[in-house]
């Protein structure tokens, strides 16, 4: 079943490559249609799912190369589960998105759904070397997407996402190799790449630990991104298509925080330890870092990127936190910023659509005009602002609960950001929607369609839910949490 959902994508995708040029409606009527059974296919693994062990669920393993010990081997557990869920639930609305593409429109559904099975891949990855594959692959269809699709600047955004990813993924590639020679599978004595088994047997020595955490961690921190290894976003954003500013915040930024959580610190845990104040010090700048960028930003699209820098700043110090509540919010956060900053990003792309500017000065008095946009824009920076009742409260309060028994210098420094991040968006908000409509444009700008309303809908519904049941939530990667707490140094 898991194997399913990772390569119907890419099987819609090879579909659409039979598809002729000149029918784009079909082309995208074939990839919504493959996103959005992806997703129906997810739906029973939440029936399916035992929330009570932390062991791989819904596993599948045979021999890839097997003379190297590298195997296919997948399987998600509670830290997977919802992350794999929200790519497959951000799929077909990026997509609905996506249906005003007009440029290579065959290309641009063949790369969306390839991307979207690299980012599966790595989330369902019980391998090394299956993880790198998965992890290099979806780089290509999302270097296209801002490439090709993107805005006036998008070749110097892509090369530069590029580079970055690749420099850190080498340095990851080597302290994988590292692994493989100086490790065995406990029961066979072979050397493997299997994640389980690496799991099992004897951690390296403290140095040695370091080093290859330190290489782990590289990789996982540019795609997070964290401060100071985030100046590659706000380019990659601003230039990406909509759809692609989306996919990239809700889902690629999480390869990196997840990262850390299934590799990098249970592999190297004595590390891990060692590098906490490191990694909360670089975690608590970067909230107070992108909320103050986000301030000074005239641009909506580069206000929301900058904002991502400051609540993966919030995901990284949960993580580090080392404690139930820190960690289970930094989980929580990951999935409620790809639903609200991508419903932010949609929101964007709307208004750019319609006035093919993205300048706050450019509008006032929206919400005069469009009234529904208007309240579901007030709807998501709210619930991006961390307001009790909706999704962005619960993993914060549950993150500075946690920092604050890790560490309360760090919960007080970091509950700025929560405040500095009420202003930058109510400030938007103010300039953008209230006040006269003192520009002849915007005086008759059409509110939301029915296609944005089918795009935007679901993931306001997303935002109450996730604020009024997060135990739905949260029950699921409790055993996940523990076991990975356990085994942590304390």
């Amino acid at each position: 079943m898991l194997s399913w959902i990772i390569f119907l994508p890419l099987i819609g995708a090879g579909i659409i490559l039979l598809l002729p040029k000149d029918n784009p409606r079909l082309i995208r009527t074939v990839a919504l249609a493959a996103a959005l059974a992806d997703f129906l296919l997810c739906l029973p693994l939440y029936a399916g799912f035992d929330a009570t062990t932390a062991a791989p669920q819904f596993e599948q393993r045979f021999a890839w190369i097997a003379s190297l010990g590298a195997s296919y081997h997948v399987g998600i557990d509670g830290i997977s589960f919802w992350l794999v869920l929200l790519t497959t639930f951000l799929g077909p609305l990026c997509l609905l998105g996506s249906w005003g593409i007009q440029k290579r429109v065959k290309e641009y559904h063949f790369s969306f759904l390839f991307l979207q099975t690299g980012m599966l891949g790595v989330f369902c990855s019980l391998d090394l070397v299956l993880f790198y594959v998965f992890w290099e692959v979806m780089l290509v269809p999302m270097y296209l997407l801002i490439g090709v699709w993107g805005g006036s600047n998008r070749i110097y955004a892509a090369v530069k996402f590029f580079l970055y990813t690749m420099v850190g993924s080498l340095l990851m590639l080597v302290a994988i190799i590292w692994i493989y020679l100086h490790s065995a599978d406990p029961a066979t004595g072979l050397r493997t790449f299997d994640l389980l088994a690496i799991y099992q047997s004897a951690k390296p020595a403290f140095q040695a630990q370091m080093w290859l955490f330190a290489a782990f961690a590289l990789a996982f921190a540019i795609k997070v991104p964290m401060f100071p290894f985030h100046t590659w976003l706000p380019d990659a954003h601003v230039e990406a298509p909509t759809a692609g500013s989306v996919i990239l915040a809700g889902v690629l930024l999480k390869m990196g925080t997840y990262g850390f959580l299934r590799f990098a610190m249970p592999l190297f845990p004595d590390a891990a330890q060692a590098f906490v104040p490191v990694i909360s010090v670089l975690a608590i700048i970067g909230i107070i870092y992108g909320a103050l960028v986000s301030m000074v930003q005239p641009d909506m699209k580069k206000l929301v990127a900058y904002s991502s820098v400051s609540h993966l700043g919030f995901v990284m110090l949960g993580l580090f936190a080392l404690n139930a509540q820190g960690v289970s919010g930094g989980i929580y956060q990951m999935l409620n910023h790809g639903v609200s900053t991508g419903a932010l990003f949609f929101l964007v792309g709307v208004i750019y659509d319609r006035r093919h500017t993205r300048r706050i000065a450019d509008f006032g008095g929206l919400a005069k005009v469009m009234p529904i946009y208007t309240t579901v824009f007030l709807i998501v920076a709210l619930s991006s602002l961390g307001l009790p009742g909706l999704n962005g409260f619960v993993g914060e309060f549950l993150i500075l609960l946690g920092a604050w028994r890790a560490n309360p210098v760090y919960a007080i420094f970091a509950a700025t950001g929560v405040i500095l991040a009420a202003v930058y968006l109510l400030w938007m908000i103010s300039r953008v929607f209230y006040g006269k409509v003192d520009k002849e444009e915007n005086e008759k700008l059409p509110d939301l369609t029915l296609r944005e309303k089918l795009t935007l809908y679901p993931l306001v519904v997303m935002i109450f839910v996730m604020g009024i049941f997060p135990q739905f939530f949260l029950s699921k990667m409790e055993t996940s949490v523990r076991v990975f707490l356990e085994s942590m140094p304390r």
